[in-house]
């Protein structure tokens, strides 16, 4: 062609504004978030107190706290004393993603619920609950978030519950 064709496209994608509010709550959000768990986490019950110079239950508790409220502190310490960063780069509302969000909390909600069930006895057998509902939970959170394949609906739940169940429940006897 001798003529240029100019082809002018509109771009539906406008980032969101830089916003120090939004970036200071989201610091308060998270210091009082964690300032909440290294709370709960001085207050675990200890089964035996470990020997001098051994960790114990709430050692890992303690340290995760005290290096999140240390993060959470440095971030409202960033979002009072530097410009607000741009937000170029997040991306826009999916369609449905608000739906995907809700399903999966109802699903989580429900998961915590069915959890706080530790076994059944049924036709004079305990079955425990953990593994049947993790698997199944697993399953739904992939169907809600796309996942069609046979393979990534029924292996992966089935290696992650097991996987799960061997390492907490057998060789660190945590009680699921």
């Amino acid at each position: 062609m001798s003529t240029k064709d100019t082809v002018v496209q509109s771009d539906d994608h406008q980032s969101a504004r830089a916003s120090r509010p939004l970036e200071i709550t989201f610091a308060v959000i998270a210091l009082l978030f964690n300032a909440t768990y290294l709370a709960l986490s001085t207050q675990i019950e200890l089964r035996q107190a470990a020997a001098p110079g051994q960790i114990d239950a709430r050692f890992w508790p303690l340290l995760l706290g005290t290096a999140g409220v240390a993060v959470s502190i440095a971030l409202l310490a960033f979002a009072i004393a530097r410009p607000p960063l741009p937000r170029d780069d997040i991306e826009r509302i999916q369609p449905g993603g608000v739906m995907r969000v809700l399903l999966a909390s109802l699903l989580t909600l429900g998961y915590v619920a069915f959890w706080s069930l530790s076994a059944v006895v049924a036709f004079g057998y305990s079955i425990e609950l953990f593994p049947i509902v993790t698997a199944v939970y697993m399953v739904l959170l992939m169907l809600v978030f796309g996942q069609r394949r046979w393979l990534g609906l029924v292996i992966y739940p089935i290696a992650v519950t097991a996987f799960i169940y061997v390492l907490f429940g057998m060789l660190l006897r945590v009680p699921l």
